[in-house]
């Protein structure tokens, strides 16, 4: 039997003021779609997907919605009810109990999956009563990525037939971006996704959809697919074509020979599409930029030497937690590192620490006579907005040399997306994406020969992406990268480290899928502290850089140690099974209100024995540590 269509555009136009952004466009989502949707941005892919989940008429044209359609909408916008509490946002659809979504097992997952079993007081994964504190949170009091991440935990905890998600990777790590992946492939609704993540892309969807022009290109499979169907149209298009298609030749050498083909079925000549690519170089020659980059650096490029990094203090005169510990860490001439962590294990302190704006609390850094650093924060108020876009280009510099090739300040804005006509647009004008380039651009402008990178992956669409680390191929220089985009670490990076909380700063010789490995060890052992406090065998061996080697307690003092850490781990066993327990009792009682009383007491006080038995068990683990 043929799938069920969900919903159906026949011939929709839509404009905002005199720009068409879907133009008399025809498709349709069916029972088991996941659908991808890509292109430029400010080029119409927000405003389809709003067209399809009705929250934005069209000017022309029907859109048919399947009768009983049970559907859900996550946009950019983050519009929560004002006033309304975390939980109020994420469980009033459900219409279910405290106790009744504390007790369901897929429920208390899911935040855990999104990053809140760890936020939000408590532990999803370890019983433990996954509300917390911030459960009780205004929404009004959040940041705009925990509103976001409200609003998806809320769309995702429901059963639909259609689930419609705008940017949903954006502020999820990148363990959270594989835990969303896995989640939309183990649910039966249909997906229409925009996402710049092009692993995500390519795990998640079975269609894309590339927004183009007013119009919408449908093609089967996922990212992988999508580049070889733009490289065969590419092929057969006139010359005007040539620049994106010398960009697709890039691109498609760089999936077949760098990365694991993930092409699925693609229905296109993939023989034409490598005849593109047969006389294509590798994207970079590691080895010749490495040499370059010596002779502009010198030996000594940043280092960093029993360095004890702590995280900004809440208040005058307190200490903040520590982040790591005795860490020697030496930056080589044109090494390019990826960082990675969940959210809040000091990456950005840590790229703050290296780029001398943030001072270690023990230790020193060393910094090479020749290093000019170039950082790109997440932050756009580094922008002068009294000025147009290519003055503030030239504000830094009028001519720029990016490997062997010179290019001016126009030329270079050109490359990362600004038409000549955008480039005189105002900088108070531009979109958030808009800003993000421009302050790219500014960074590569001064020709910097280190490169401090903080998530330099928002707001940027894929094509933009593509320029970018196309430029960042034949770039020569040290490069350190903080991001959730995996395809972008693994594309750019020579190697991969991370932070897991326990004090060191860990090599990952196998990169990412390592580090979500690690990570799942850490989540395997006895509490959820330890995905944050537990031990790591250091893989430093192969050179590179080094973790710390703490001297450590005492031979008694460690065996104490030990003797409590294990005490600790039974008596945290001890009180998840009571929890449980309490859970299945509070179940069982929804009909007596004052056993319900009773037993959410003896719920909280068991759990507050069981946050202080874990908090007693990091500061041991971290004292042997």
């Amino acid at each position: 039997m043929a799938n069920r269509v969900l919903v159906n555009l026949e011939t929709v136009s839509k404009s905002f003021g005199i720009k068409p952004l879907l133009d008399e466009v025809s498709a349709g989502v069916h029972e088991g779609d996941r659908i991808g949707v890509v292109g430029l941005n400010g080029g119409g892919k927000t405003t389809l997907l709003e067209v399809l989940a009705g929250l934005e008429a069209p000017d022309s044209g029907r859109v048919s919605l399947a009768g009983g359609l049970r559907l859900a909408v996550v946009t950019q916008r983050g519009e929560l009810p004002p006033g309304a509490t975390v939980g109020e946002v994420v469980f009033g659809p459900l219409g279910m109990a405290e106790h009744e979504w504390a007790s369901d097992r897929r429920i208390r997952g899911i935040l855990h999956g999104i990053g809140f079993g760890a936020e939000l007081g408590g532990s999803a994964a370890a019983g433990a009563d996954p509300e917390g504190r911030r459960l009780h949170t205004r929404v009004d009091e959040l940041s705009g990525g925990e509103r976001r991440r409200v609003a998806l935990a809320a769309a995702l905890v429901q059963d639909l037939d259609l689930l419609v998600l705008d940017e949903p990777t954006n502020h999820l790590d990148v363990e959270g971006v594989r835990w969303l992946a896995d989640h939309l492939l183990s649910r039966r609704s249909a997906l229409v996704v925009v996402t710049h993540d092009r692993w995500f892309l390519d795990t998640v969807a079975t269609r894309t959809w590339e927004v183009v022009g007013g119009k919408v290109e449908s093609y089967e499979g996922g990212y992988n697919d999508w580049v070889f169907a733009r490289a065969e149209r590419a092929r057969q298009a006139d010359a005007t074509e040539e620049r994106r298609r010398n960009l697709a030749r890039k691109e498609l050498a760089w999936l077949r020979r760098g990365a694991p083909a993930r092409t699925s079925k693609p229905r296109y000549r993939v023989e034409a599409a490598e005849a593109l690519i047969a006389d294509v170089p590798p994207p970079r020659d590691s080895i010749a930029l490495s040499s370059f980059a010596r002779r502009r650096l010198g030996k000594v490029v940043i280092e960093l030497e029993d360095v004890e990094l702590r995280a900004p203090a809440a208040g005058e005169g307190k200490q903040g937690r520590v982040l790591a510990r005795d860490l020697t860490w030496r930056l080589a001439p044109g090494e390019r590192v990826g960082l990675v962590g969940v959210n809040g294990s000091g990456k950005t302190t840590l790229l703050r620490t290296l780029g001398g704006e943030w001072p270690p609390a023990a230790g020193r850094r060393i910094e090479g006579k020749t290093v000019r650093i170039g950082w790109l924060r997440q932050e756009l108020d580094d922008l002068p907005t009294d000025m147009r876009l290519l003055e503030a280009v030239e504000d830094v510099a009028r001519v720029v040399q990016l490997g062997d090739r010179e290019l001016s300040a126009s030329q270079l804005a050109e490359r990362l997306g600004f038409s000549p006509a955008r480039q005189r647009t105002p900088v108070g004008d531009l979109s958030g994406g808009e800003r993000r380039r421009l302050q790219l651009t500014r960074v590569l402008m001064g020709e910097p020969n280190v490169l401090l990178l903080d998530e330099p992956t928002n707001d940027l669409d894929i094509d933009t992406l593509q320029q970018l680390e196309d430029l960042l191929d034949g770039w020569a220089g040290t490069m350190v990268v903080i991001s959730h985009d995996r395809y972008l670490i693994e594309r750019i990076c020579d190697s991969v480290w991370a932070l897991f909380g326990d004090g060191r700063l860990t090599h990952l010789p196998r990169g990412i899928a390592q580090y979500l490995e690690r990570r799942e060890e850490l989540a395997a052992q006895t509490g959820p502290t330890a995905q944050a406090a537990a031990p790591q065998k250091n893989d430093d061996d192969d050179g590179g850089g080094s973790g710390p080697a703490a001297a450590g307690p005492s031979a008694a003092e460690h065996r104490s140690m030990t003797k409590e850490l294990g005490r600790l781990e039974r008596s945290v066993a001890k009180l998840d099974t009571r929890i449980a327990g309490l859970h299945s009792q509070l179940a069982e009682a929804a009909t007596d209100p004052d056993r319900l009383m009773a037993l959410n007491a003896e719920l909280v006080q068991v759990s507050g024995e069981k946050d202080a038995a874990e908090e007693r068990w990091m500061e041991i683990a971290a004292d042997i540590g």
